[in-house]
């Protein structure tokens, strides 16, 4: 089967999963194994934030997830127009350094 070639399967979506869970936070760690993705939502006023979905990869999803999110980011720019993240501040080169709202770590 070439690389080209997609597979079609069903998806289940429950109503419970569909609502989602909102999250302003993510913390991105890793082992040399598996990538784990925390969400967590930070309201104001509130000294604690409570993480709302935790997602583990292997490396290798994790980079088709890092390479599918660009797609869709491109795409989005392309009908919507550019996600302002720093104000107007920002150049498009200055993007890959930003770090608000996203901490690394080791898992």
């Amino acid at each position: 089967m070439s690389e080209n070639t997609k597979k079609s399967f069903d998806l289940e979506l429950d109503d419970v999963t569909a609502q989602g869970h909102y999250a302003n936070l993510a913390i991105i760690s890793h082992s040399a194994t598996e990538f784990v993705l925390d969400f967590a939502a930070i309201m104001p006023g509130v000294p604690k934030a409570k993480i709302k979905s935790r997602i583990v990869l292997g490396p290798e999803h994790a980079k088709r997830l890092l390479i599918s999110l660009q797609d869709n980011i491109t795409r989005y720019e392309s009908t919507v127009g550019r996600i302002d993240i720093r104000g107007g501040q920002a150049s498009s080169s200055d993007d890959a350094g930003l770090t608000i709202g996203f901490a690394q770590g080791e898992a």
